[in-house]
């Protein structure tokens, strides 16, 4: 055997071929004729050594816009915050890294017990009374809510507006499909839901209507007065916010929420490149058992100790599928734990600071943009750590961050992709990562560029 670590010898590859009877693994092949065969060479490099492809890897990984060296002002639904050293020490530990699913509760309790304290978490966040154990992530959680929604009121119309992250709207859109549901969205007027085409919107057979706060375009929306707008047409309220944003903004439960959903990516997750993340699903307790995915209670045992069980899974694993909730049959455990490690890490106060410190440099950063004679802030609504500017209508923002990376910044995202009437629009991002020094550098190299 020339290569160890190979599990397949040419002993095991003899024995292979003599039990289906075959003399050579071309044989195998015999019936797919010459003319449809690869007959050339396959257009790959040739074998590296061990040391030849670790130097070749670190050269290829060495031409990633990371986050370490360059200064990022893209967010868009992932973000640049600073992760604490204890996050990945933690979730590193074999007993977490490597589990799966807790189905025997009797030796999964440290993972059930770091789900449960996730749900605690998202709870006191959302000012919901429940929440499950985790989602893929924020997009497919808030298609979720709308599939509870319609199983709930029995209703096939949802309202969406265009403030919702657009991944989120497709996938939506998706899901309704499946599902014979028909979506509606409603427009924005100064980056947020306007109102009143809301209101015209909303009728007798709506059974969600879903809005995004902070919401895409970074702008806070009125919940308070989207709530009445809704729950008087007899339908259910879903908001998707950031989670970092509840640190100071009011939850969206004690305004009137029937389910909350988002992104625990600001919670310690790596950007990664776009993924993977952990969604987050809360509800009222009216929906407890409609919520898809798992949650995990606690009990004590006959001992009077307290333990942790899965409960009250009405996924289609379960139960039989007609009367499923959802066919979502997993949860994000260790990103997850990602979030609960920081938000312990951090705390309540530690949680306040950090979105006080994204709402301080987002603002001082919109008024330095705002000084500049070529840059404009488009939207006057209150705004969390996101905002919009105006590069101008023929201003080319993918050519312009092409130039801004060789300067060393990720500029924001452009607008352009998903709303044609931005183009030429740039959504920046500024978090607790961003300094004074580069906020004012990024704005003059924008400003030079245009």
């Amino acid at each position: 055997m020339k290569h160890r670590y190979l599990p397949t010898t040419e002993q095991d590859r003899k024995e292979m071929l003599e039990a289906v009877g075959a003399a050579s693994v071309s044989e195998l092949f015999a019936d797919i004729p010459e003319s449809v065969r690869f007959q050339g060479t396959l257009n790959i490099s040739e074998q590296l050594n061990e040391q030849a492809m670790l130097r070749h890897m670190r050269q290829l990984s060495g031409r990633n816009a990371d986050f370490d060296a360059y200064a990022s002002f893209l967010g868009a639904g992932m973000y640049d915050h600073h992760l604490p050293v204890v996050v990945n020490h933690v979730i590193s530990r074999s007993e977490f890294y490597t589990a799966y699913t807790p189905y025997q509760p009797e030796i999964s309790q440290g993972e059930l017990q770091a789900i449960f304290e996730f749900q605690s978490y998202i709870c006191e966040l959302t000012g919901m009374k429940v929440a499950n154990a985790s989602m893929y992530d924020g997009a497919t959680a808030l298609a979720e809510a709308g599939a509870l929604a319609h199983g709930a009121t029995k209703r096939r119309q949802i309202v969406i507006s265009r403030a919702v992250h657009p991944e989120a709207r497709a996938i939506m859109l998706t899901t309704a499909r499946g599902l014979n549901l028909d979506v509606v969205e409603v427009g924005c007027e100064d980056g947020v839901t306007k109102l009143s085409e809301l209101q015209a919107t909303v009728g007798a057979d709506t059974a969600a209507v879903i809005v995004q706060s902070p919401n895409f375009f970074g702008c806070i929306e009125d919940i308070a007065a989207i709530e009445p707008i809704i729950h008087g047409a007899g339908g259910l309220l879903v908001v998707s916010c950031n989670p970092l944003s509840l640190g100071l903004l009011e939850p969206p439960g004690k305004l009137g929420a029937d389910i909350v959903v988002g992104d625990t990516q600001p919670f310690g997750i790596p950007a990664s490149f776009g993924g993977p993340s952990c969604g987050y699903f809360a509800v009222a307790e009216a929906w407890m058992r409609r919520m898809p995915g798992r949650i995990v209670g606690q009990t004590v045992d006959r001992d009077g100790k307290r333990g942790f069980v899965l409960t009250l899974q009405a996924r289609e694993q379960h139960i039989r599928r007609e009367k499923a909730t959802s066919n979502i049959c997993s949860n994000q455990a260790l990103l997850a734990l990602c979030a609960s490690v920081y938000l312990s890490t951090m705390g309540k106060q530690g949680i306040q600071d950090v979105a006080k410190l994204n709402v301080q440099k987002a603002h001082y950063a919109a008024k330095t943009f705002a000084s500049r004679s070529k840059l404009d802030i488009v939207f006057g609504s209150p705004f969390f750590n996101e905002f919009v500017v105006k590069l101008g209508a023929g201003t080319d923002v993918g050519a312009i961050n092409s130039k801004l990376l060789e300067s060393g910044f990720i500029g924001g995202y452009d607008l352009g992709r998903d709303y044609p009437e931005l183009k030429g629009h740039m959504l920046v991002a500024v978090t607790e990562q961003r300094t004074k020094e580069d906020i004012e550098q990024f704005a003059d190299r924008l400003e030079e560029l245009l």
